[in-house]
Formats: C-alpha cells, structure tokens, sequence
C-alpha cells in the first residue's frame, strides 16, 4: 500500500504479526491509564512478532527524558509517538524520531491551520481528536476539515490521521484529508474491547488499498 498504516495498541503476538508491510506497530508503554498499556519488558518480547517491513513505535504520554532514552535503548524501537509534552532535554536525533500527537482544534476558517512543529525538528505528526486518547484508543473522530487544513499548508509532510477510524469511514477520510499515513486501535477490535479483531483487521487494509485506487 502507498498509504502508511500504524495499527496501535498491540498487546499480543497474534495482534503484531497483523501489521502491514510498510506499516507500523504501535506499542503503548507504561502509561497506566490506559488498559492497551504494556510493561517495556512486555513489549519488547512482542517486538519479535513484528513483520521485517515495518515499523515499530511505542507510544507514551508526558515522558521524561530518561524514559525516552530507554525506549530508544532497551525497546529499540523505530520511533516514539508523545501524548502531551516532548521533553526538551534530548539529543538531536531522538527528537527526530519523535512523532508529536497533536490534537486538533474545530476548524476556524479565521483562524487558518494552527501552528505545528517545524519538519527539520519532528519530521513525522499525528493529528488526533482533543481530550485524552489513549484510554479510548482514539474512539473519537479528529476534525477533518483542520486536518486537511494542515496538509494543504504543509505540501509533501507527513502526516498521520487518528482518531475514530475504521473500515467504514478510512477511505473517507483519506479521500478528504489526504494524509501521508493513517493510524487505527480501537476501530478494528472487538466489540468487547478483548482484542484486535483479524476480520476488522484486513477490512480496513482491504478499504486502505481500495481507497488508493
């Protein structure tokens, strides 16, 4: 697929064996609020299920610089996505491979699209629904229209929309917004919230791929 995928909140080998080529696995860490949550030791032996042609992220919220570092040497992973702060106190290019998730506002055509971080500093941004994501999984749809806002005003970014997707709605969304990548959790589990669902998995791939043409 041309579209980057990140299935989020994996918590089982069979969860991150279903990330796409391309893709990316996201991984939540140490963040108690939220019941996708894994211990680092937790999801490093998950890493080993990853497919060779992705990625694999660890998301977390408000880190502290020593955090950060350990997840980029214990977990090894690809990239970090922040929830709430970055913190100022890190290399080069560990900030570089941060990925900001930045809530988006209600658009305001007075206003135009918000400020975001400059592309030499975090050359990756998530744009996601306000509130607190990580509990929900992203349950709740981002503003679209502000969205697209962004990507018109920042031509060849990449940039990833969460934030209430599924297989019903992605190729809307994409269609509309066009983003560089799209990023799913709660929109391919199971109803009870038990696990990802293989099914909603691969109709929300197939709807990906459909989307592109």
């Amino acid at each position: 697929m041309k579209t980057f995928v990140k299935l989020c909140g994996l918590r089982t080998p069979a969860e991150a064996a279903m990330v796409p080529e391309g893709g990316a696995a996201g991984f939540v860490v140490d963040v108690p609020s939220s019941p996708r949550s894994l211990a680092l030791e937790a999801a490093r032996a998950l890493t080993e299920n990853v497919p060779s042609g992705a990625e694999i992220w660890a998301v977390t919220k408000d880190p502290t610089p020593e955090a950060i570092h350990r997840l980029f040497d214990e977990l090894g992973v690809d990239r970090i996505e922040v929830v709430g702060t970055v913190p100022a106190e890190l290399e080069f290019l560990e900030t570089h491979h941060i990925v900001p998730s930045l809530p988006l506002p209600a658009w305001d055509p007075a206003a135009g699209a918000p400020k975001v971080p400059r592309p030499e500093v975090h050359p990756i941004l998530r744009f996601d629904a306000p509130g607190d994501p990580l509990p929900s999984g992203s349950a709740t749809r981002a503003d679209w229209e502000t969205a697209h806002a962004l990507v018109e005003a920042h031509p060849g970014r990449k940039m990833i929309l969460a934030g209430g997707l599924d297989a019903s709605n992605v190729a809307e969304a994409l269609a509309t917004v066009r983003p560089w990548g799209v990023d799913v959790c709660a929109g391919v589990e199971r109803p009870d919230g038990s696990g990802k669902d293989p099914d909603r998995v691969r109709a929300f791939l197939e709807a990906v791929a459909g989307a592109e043409g």
